[in-house]
């Protein structure tokens, strides 16, 4: 699992650039000629050369956790399954994130609790950081930001909805094929996190 990391405060979801460096890798370009054309050509469509590179090196480190199985499914199956694909890679390469999703996301579906509230972020947030030195280093406005970006991931992936101020979950519902892929390719924790599952 990798260590914990607030770099994902200044990522966020990506989805387009996923499925653009997807497909440049599914006609054959390497990650370093990829990660080239991010910077040198701007394909992501950044301001200064060093986002190029930052959103870059994000992009193809969350990618570079799929299988050409899963490359085609982000490129060219339907939107829902490609964003919670690029979901998928995000609890691969983000622990935090991904101890989020687990303790929080998950525990409020096997709850029955459908909606996510700014308490939920400070709880988790705060829990972590008595739990972790590095994380209670990290400032109030650090944990801010970053529960302001899990809450547009939710958002974005089609995991929840605004419901007033709050989050309301909402079923991922995965295609099959993609499912038993994950689950036989030994990733059966991060269906259960997506989904909500036991």
């Amino acid at each position: 699992m990798p260590k914990y990391s607030s770099t994902i405060k200044t990522r966020g979801f990506l989805f387009h650039e996923a499925k653009k460096a997807s497909t440049l890798y599914l006609q054959g370009f390497t990650f370093a000629e990829i990660m080239q054309k991010a910077v040198e050509e701007n394909i992501f469509l950044l301001n200064t050369e060093n986002r190029r590179k930052e959103i870059a090196a994000t992009v193809l480190e969350r990618i570079g956790t799929l299988d050409d199985f899963l490359h085609n499914k982000l490129v060219y199956g339907i939107l829902e399954t490609g964003k919670l694909i690029v979901l998928y890679t995000i609890n691969k390469t983000d622990r935090l994130f991904f101890e989020f999703m687990q303790e929080v996301y998950r525990e409020k579906h096997l709850l029955r609790d459908y909606v996510v509230a700014d308490r939920d972020f400070s709880a988790f947030f705060y829990r972590k950081a008595e739990q972790s030195n590095q994380l209670m280093s990290w400032t109030d406005y650090t944990f801010y930001k970053l529960g302001q970006v899990y809450k547009r991931i939710l958002l974005e992936s089609g995991l929840a909805k605004r419901s007033k101020r709050k989050l309301e979950i909402v079923r991922a519902v995965i295609e099959q094929d993609v499912k038993r892929h994950i689950i036989e390719s030994g990733d059966r924790i991060y269906i259960e996190v997506i989904q909500g599952e036991v």
